[in-house]
């Protein structure tokens, strides 16, 4: 309950809030699956839970879905504690990996089974299972069975079927994992654009780093239990708070290197190779102190005159990866060991060339002793 003494701010920030975890912790034996997570998330947001296998997000869908019970904690659903709240009395919607639809079932009686469930009167159950069809774009296939439908129509038909309920949240578990590359990269867009049209709070949880920056208004990426970072796609990108973070989430050079300098917002820094660089640098960053440069691959120019960034090295390509419009170079800049993706403008480097490199300050990150960003 509200207190009658919250600002107006408080308040609507407070119902503004459609999931939130405070504190959860969830325990097998002595293997802690997910340890002491906070997370808020705004109703109507699309929020991605990324991590390796065993990271700890599918444990948090589960819990919030009610098929596990946090050892501690509390889960808090549409400003309701829903720990102790059974599955069949929570209103969400789940969508498993391989859809789990009811093979011997219409698809009308698949989407309307939750409706049943309720004690929805029949009237209702069919002009909300037409809706369902209609906002998935499947119009007309109520009496087909799923093993006449292809796989991308299969993952919609889960989904009318989770969203005909009018959940508080919908929960997505990996669902385009079964679809080949191109129906996947095709249903991405759909999924998102059916979320935006219905205005559903979604918690949608992948491995897939690409799916998670294509389809996200937030990313809260997970390692072993913890949340390792929590923000925008950008965000989490360029700025990556963690090493972790940005070894997972697209390709990184990590460099090791000693401040020798800062001033003005930026610090000279001596690579462990000998070479010297400049970065943008927060006000914590103090001369002789260790630190990883970070740097991401699409940032790096290569040619055999660079002339864009402050910074510029000399190396030699160690294998090329054409991909068409891009490649992707391996290269040994004098004992340093980078990669960069390049967009191909007329010539493909091969390997042995010699190139140039060059990148901005402002395209590094710099992280600290223990590995975390400076701040």
């Amino acid at each position: 309950m509200l207190s009658i003494h919250s600002s107006s701010s408080e308040v609507l920030r407070m119902t503004d809030i459609a999931v939130d975890l405070k504190g959860v912790t969830l325990t097998y034996g002595a293997f802690v699956a997910v340890k002491d997570v906070d997370l808020k998330i705004d109703k109507g947001s699309f929020v991605t839970l990324l991590g390796p296998s065993g990271c700890g997000k599918t444990t948090i869908l589960r819990s919030i879905a009610g098929l596990v019970t946090p050892t501690s904690g509390e889960i808090v659903v549409a400003g309701r504690l829903i720990n102790d709240v059974p599955i069949y009395k929570r209103n969400i919607g789940l969508v498993f990996q391989n859809y789990a639809l009811f093979p011997h079932k219409s698809v009308a009686d698949n989407i309307a089974f939750g409706l049943k469930y309720r004690d929805v009167p029949k009237a209702d159950i069919e002009r909300k299972v037409k809706r369902a069809l209609d906002m998935v774009r499947l119009p007309g296939v109520e009496k087909k069975l799923p093993s006449q439908l292809s796989g991308g129509q299969q993952q919609r038909i889960a989904l009318a079927r989770a969203i005909v309920i009018e959940p508080d949240v919908l929960l997505l578990d990996e669902p385009l994992s079964a679809l080949d590359a191109h129906l996947r990269e095709e249903m991405r867009t759909e999924l998102k654009i059916i979320q935006r049209e219905v205005g559903i709070t979604t918690i949608f949880v992948t491995h897939d780093q690409e799916e998670a920056l294509a389809m996200s208004d937030r990313i809260v990426v997970m390692n072993h239990g913890l949340i390792e970072q929590n923000g925008t796609p950008e965000d989490v990108y360029r700025m990556p708070a963690t090493k972790f973070v940005a070894s997972f989430l697209g390709q990184s050079n990590l460099m090791a290197g000693t401040i020798a300098a800062t001033g003005n917002g930026s610090a000279r820094i001596t690579l462990d190779n000998g070479a010297s660089i400049e970065a943008k640098a927060p006000a914590s960053a103090k001369a002789g102190s260790k630190v990883t440069v970070i740097l991401r691959a699409q940032r790096l120019e290569v040619g055999k005159k660079a002339a864009n960034g402050a910074n510029k090295l000399k190396g030699k390509i160690a294998a090329t990866s054409y991909l068409g419009g891009t490649a992707i170079y391996a290269i040994d800049a004098e004992g340093l060991k980078l990669q960069a993706n390049t967009i191909i403008d007329d010539q493909v480097f091969r390997e042995g060339e010699t190139v140039d490199i060059a990148f901005a300050p402002s395209d590094c990150v710099l992280l600290g002793e223990d590995d975390r960003r400076l701040v």
